[in-house]
């Protein structure tokens, strides 16, 4: 009994041994699941935001600047008084003006009744043609100088309402460059303040060449009112600043640069965006319906091109592949059937037929959206 007994434990320990001999032959991997979704394709750049509307207050005459009615960072409106010029030099002029307009209809009006006795006296021949047309000639004189007033007095007006500076756009007042109280002229090199419309506000973005068919197509999108969905980022991977959409591709490539300008344009109401920064831009180009995705990880660079190893049946098998897109943390292949188990970490361990030890899979970003 004590040697059954001693050959049990002996064939057991052999069992063991050789147990832990094939545990330790497997190649540890994760693997993940090919799935299948849908798949937005965006166009990546750089782009800098660029405001709507951005406008340099300057006098457009010369003057005292008696009052700055804003302050630095405020917003206002189109049509709000920003500042006002002294206005008493054009004020006295335009009163001058009216005075004069006055004498001169009052001489005009004489004039037109003594023309018109002239002509009723001339049916009677009591006076001579010459005195009848030189009464004529004094009535359209008087009549142009009328004009001539009533154009200098126009004149004035408009330089009145330039003593009023009001803001054209609706935006954001920014640092001025002049205090009340200074001398300002029309010809200052620097305006009095600047404003500039952040809601809603563009952001334009240069594009290779190359990659004028696929603009052309998006072009042709929004002509038939599709929109064509655009998305602002600080940086790359980070949070979207802002949704847009396509507003215009421009008509020619930039010569010097072989680049094409496009132009997107994003409701802005919190201002995360900001006139002259810098922004990624991604431009929606297409969307790929029930796409087999993978983990961009799986894909491995082989001499004769990209393949990824599958876990067939516990055992390694290579099988090339082609990847139609990459998005990040994905990529779009094809070659792969979908639910196949793909090996995603541990490849520079394998040989064709390796058998794998799979330890947990990871959970892959196909479960929601990925990020253009």
């Amino acid at each position: 009994m004590k040697i059954n007994g001693a050959l049990i434990l002996v064939a057991t320990l052999v069992s063991s041994t050789t147990v832990l001999a094939q545990q330790a032959s497997k190649v540890p991997v994760r693997t993940a699941a090919v799935q299948q979704q849908d798949m937005q394709v965006w166009i990546r750049g750089i782009g800098r935001v660029k405001p709507l509307q951005s406008v340099e207050i300057r006098p457009q005459l010369d003057g005292l600047l008696q009052e700055i009615l804003v302050n630095e960072g405020q917003m206002v409106r189109k049509g709000e008084l920003l500042a006002v010029l002294d206005d008493r030099a054009i004020k006295a002029a335009l009163e001058q003006a009216k005075a004069q307009q006055g004498v001169i209809k009052a001489q005009l009006d004489s004039a037109r009744l003594d023309l018109q006795r002239y002509i009723n006296l001339g049916k009677t021949q009591a006076v001579s043609q010459q005195v009848l047309d030189q009464q004529k000639a004094l009535v359209q004189q008087q009549e142009a100088q009328l004009r001539s007033v009533e154009a200098a007095i126009q004149a004035q007006q408009v330089q009145l309402s330039y003593t009023r500076i009001m803001s054209p756009v609706t935006g954001q007042v920014g640092i001025r460059n002049v205090d009340a109280g200074n001398y300002v002229r029309s010809s200052d090199s620097s305006g009095l303040f600047s404003v500039v419309q952040l809601d809603p506000i563009s952001v334009e973005m240069a594009l290779p060449q190359s990659r004028l068919p696929q603009l052309q197509q998006l072009m042709q999108q929004t002509r038939q009112q599709q929109q064509v969905p655009v998305q602002a980022f600080m940086q790359d991977g980070a949070e979207v600043l802002a949704q847009g959409v396509l507003q215009v591709v421009d008509n020619k490539v930039a010569a010097g640069t072989g680049t094409i300008r496009v132009k997107a344009d994003f409701a802005n109401p919190d201002h995360k965006l900001w006139p002259e920064q810098t922004v990624v831009v991604a431009l929606q180009q297409e969307k790929l319906a029930s796409a087999l995705t993978l983990p961009a990880t799986a894909v491995v660079q082989g001499p004769e091109g990209p393949y990824v190893w599958l876990n067939d049946q516990g055992k390694a098998k290579t099988q090339p592949v082609q990847v139609l897109l990459q998005q990040q943390e994905l990529v779009v292949i094809s070659g792969v059937q979908l639910g196949q188990q793909v090996v995603v970490d541990g490849q520079n361990r394998l040989k064709p037929g390796a058998e794998l030890a799979v330890t947990a899979e990871p959970r892959l970003a196909a479960s929601k959206e990925p990020k253009p």
